[in-house]
Parts: structure tokens; C-alpha cells; sequence
């Protein structure tokens, strides 16, 4: 990270003589020709990503971002902010939902603490990183100072770098913010040119009257940075928040570092689409877990990927209904993956297992 926009440097670019020689190989494996579907295209698609024929996802890092939001005193959330330091000391405890599927998983979870309004406790799985006490207002002014988004893109990169210190096959990003969902309808609008009624949603549980609050504020920021939003840094910094600037920038750093990203729902999305507008090629590094039960996350997953999908133009991997944030949808897709890996190493080959191979 030597460069003052080290952000817009692109990407590495995936191993496509691994990618060939993980095609030759499941051409001889003991089964027609893609017959395991999309579970295939994984492997070929990780060999590519890890540069190697039989790649594997056992060793699992997962990063939860934590932030608090100005936006929030506009009431477009269900819960107080003091949920968000609650929730992080929760998650510290083990009894957050991204704490059980890490655990499962056997996947190191770190949390970072950006910057909330209540105090976070002191916890030794607790990385204090607090760039000030949540983020500002977007309706009175920017979210962030441009040196504030440095520190927030810089908190993430400096995560994707532990994890590849520590030896690790797979990043996953989550979040714990109140009023995130806010921030990032408003980064999603201004990056796909679309109107907040057509992306905002519930988030932790909004009724009818309270998205249309919230539509309303998002729309009042939108006008507020209209003349500095045709910038995907500026969009981060005027209408996004810590914990969603850090994510994008952990996803950069592992797009030019060469460590596939498994990317979660709706905010992650969004920090995402920001991370492929910054930086060339950075979405050949993201795969994208599951369809959100938010509104807005088709629109965020088409422009990722088309039809809906990832960069490789297929659909996200799971539909579940979830809207959790955490990274828990992107740590439940972790199964396919790793299944996709054992199919792809474990199967045996037509010759090994004598039997004939097809004709066709």
C-alpha cells in the first residue's frame, strides 16, 4: 500500500494455465460432462484464483467490519445504535451467527472496530482501528473526510493482508453497522444511476412507513453530493460509512494480491460494486455467495456479474432468504466450495477406475 491511490492500481490477473489444466482434468473424471453443473465451473474457477490444478478452501478467513452511522438519528433503522457495540461484544462472545459458522467452519474470524458511538470492550478478539465515533450525517454533509476514507480503505487492506500472512485460501468481508443499509442503498444508487425507491428496503426490519423514511433521507443525500458522485472514492466518502469503505478496500487488496474473495449480501455487494469501479479486474477475484432477501441486491448482483451472478456470469451461489449481514451468508456457501474442491481432487479419473469413457 506505497501509493496515496494504491486503490486504483488493478487487479491480479487469475492463472489460466491452471484454469486449463483443472478443465483437462475434470474431463476425466468418472461422470458425463458436467454433470456436477456449477459445482465444475467452482473448481475451474478456484484453480484459476489459487493458481493451481486442485485448489481447496480450507483455511477460511472472515473479517467482520464494525461501524456506526450518522444517517441513523434520520430513524431509518428498527434498532438503537448502541445494537452495534452490543453485537460486536456478542460476536467476541460467540454467540453471534457469524461466530457459530466460523466455529463450524474451523475459519479464523477477526472483528475491527472502526468506530462506534458506545464503546467497544476490550476484547482480544477485538481490533481496535476506530477512525472516529461512527461515521456523519450524509444529509448535513459528506459521511467521511477523504483522509477519513483513506483510513477506512486502509483498515481493510491491512485485513486482507493478515489473512494472507496467516496462509489463508478464502477471505470472506462481513459487517455490523446500524444504519449501514442506508449507506449502502445510497452507495448502490449513486453507482448504478438508480432511484432509492427502487433499492431500498427494510434492512433490520423497517415497516412500510419507515422505508419510505428511509428513501426519503437517502434521496436528500443523493441531492446533497450530486456534483461529486460520478467518482466511486467520492461516493464512499460522501454517502458510505467506515465499515463499508473497509470492505471494499480489503476487497482491492486481495483482487491485487491474488486471494479470492467469497462476497456476502447486500452491504458487502455494495462495497463490492465500489471496489470493482476503483479498481480493473477486481471482480475475476470475487465470487458471490448468496441472493439477498433485500430488495436492492439483484440490481448490485446483475452489475457484478450480468444475469444476476458473478464475474463468470452465473447465478450467486445460494438463495436462502437470508439478510443477516456478518458475512453469514458468504460463510454458508463456504460447503459448496469446499465440496466443489474434494469432487474436483477426489473423484477418481475413467483410467484409474477402468471404466469407459465416452464416446462423444
Amino acid at each position: 500500500m506505497n501509493s496515496t491511490h494504491w486503490f486504483r492500481n488493478p487487479a491480479a490477473r487469475p492463472d489460466a494455465a491452471a484454469a486449463e489444466a483443472a478443465v483437462a482434468h475434470q474431463a476425466q473424471l468418472t461422470k458425463p460432462a458436467g454433470a456436477l453443473g456449477r459445482l465444475e465451473d467452482l473448481a475451474v474457477r478456484l484453480a484459476a484464483l489459487q493458481g493451481r490444478e486442485r485448489p481447496d478452501v480450507d483455511r477460511v478467513w472472515i473479517t467482520v467490519f464494525a461501524a456506526d452511522h450518522g444517517v441513523a438519528a434520520a430513524g431509518v433503522s428498527a434498532f438503537p445504535q448502541a445494537v452495534t457495540a452490543q453485537m460486536v461484544a456478542n460476536m467476541a462472545g460467540g454467540g453471534a451467527a457469524i461466530s457459530v459458522l466460523a466455529r463450524q467452519l474451523g475459519a479464523r474470524l477477526e472483528l475491527v472496530n472502526l468506530g462506534t458511538v458506545v464503546p467497544v470492550p476490550v476484547h482480544p478478539d477485538i481490533h481496535d482501528a476506530v477512525i472516529g465515533p461512527g461515521s456523519a450525517d450524509f444529509t448535513q454533509g459528506p459521511a467521511m473526510s477523504d483522509d477519513q476514507l483513506a483510513r477506512a480503505l486502509h483498515e481493510g487492506a491491512a485485513a486482507a493482508e493478515r489473512a494472507l500472512a496467516n496462509g489463508s485460501e478464502l477471505f470472506i468481508g462481513g459487517e455490523m453497522g446500524i444504519g449501514n443499509t442506508t449507506a449502502a442503498s445510497a452507495v448502490a444508487c449513486a453507482l448504478l444511476d438508480r432511484p432509492p425507491g427502487a433499492l431500498a428496503g427494510p434492512g433490520t426490519g423497517l415497516d412500510a412507513v419507515g422505508v419510505a423514511r428511509k428513501v426519503a433521507v437517502i434521496e436528500q443525500g443523493l441531492a446533497l453530493h450530486a456534483a461529486r458522485l460520478a467518482d466511486p472514492a467520492a461516493v464512499l466518502a460522501c454517502v458510505g460509512g467506515f465499515e463499508i469503505a473497509a470492505l471494499a478496500g480489503a476487497y482491492i487488496a486481495c483482487a491485487q494480491r491474488g486471494l479470492p474473495v467469497l462476497v456476502d449480501g447486500f452491504i458487502s455487494s455494495a462495497a463490492a460494486l465500489a471496489a470493482s469501479r476503483l479498481c480493473a479486474g477486481a471482480t475475476d477475484w470475487l465470487l458471490l455467495s448468496h441472493r439477498s432477501a433485500e430488495p436492492g441486491h439483484a440490481a448490485l448482483l446483475e452489475a457484478l456479474g450480468g444475469s444476476g451472478g458473478d464475474a463468470g456470469g452465473s447465478a450467486a451461489l445460494l438463495d436462502l432468504g437470508m439478510r443477516l449481514g456478518e458475512g453469514s451468508g458468504a460463510a454458508t456457501a463456504v460447503a459448496l466450495l469446499r465440496l466443489a474442491c474434494a469432487l474436483h481432487a477426489g473423484m477418481a479419473t475413467f483410467a484409474e477406475a477402468g471404466v469407459a469413457a465416452s464416446k462423444v
